[in-house]
């Protein structure tokens, strides 16, 4: 079992930067693959970024990649967004989800077991 806690959210304006932590309860949270997702009113939820176990292998949407850099700290138990030039369009509710896995990383909402309650990015044009 593990709990998210996502932080970091807030009101910024275009062309500006934020960081997203997720914290993780629990013993074994290097055997688990991470990944961000967003949901913005209106839309279904869609992937940002996931990372492996160990952080050697990252992924990206296309609409995100080259602003964004996902990354984690086995040691502290969190993952971490950060969001560079950031666009109105990335504005939305940012969820930190978690799956036991260590090979394959998942890249789809279904396939994550665990989720964090959300944290409002709102970008400003």
């Amino acid at each position: 079992q593990v709990q998210l806690v996502e932080s970091g959210g807030r009101l910024v304006q275009a062309g500006g930067s934020l960081r997203l932590s997720c914290a993780a309860s629990g013993r074994t949270f290097s055997s688990y693959a991470m990944g961000w997702f967003r949901q913005a009113p209106g839309k279904e939820r869609e992937f940002v970024a996931a990372i492996n176990w160990s952080g050697g292998r990252t992924y990206y949407a296309d609409s995100v990649k080259g602003r964004f850099t996902i990354s984690r700290d086995n040691a502290k138990n969190t993952v971490t967004l950060q969001m560079n030039s950031l666009k109105p369009e990335d504005t939305a509710v940012y969820y930190c989800a978690a799956v036991r896995r260590q090979i394959v990383v998942p890249l789809t909402s279904y396939e994550y077991d665990y989720w964090g309650q959300g944290t409002q990015v709102t970008v400003s044009s």
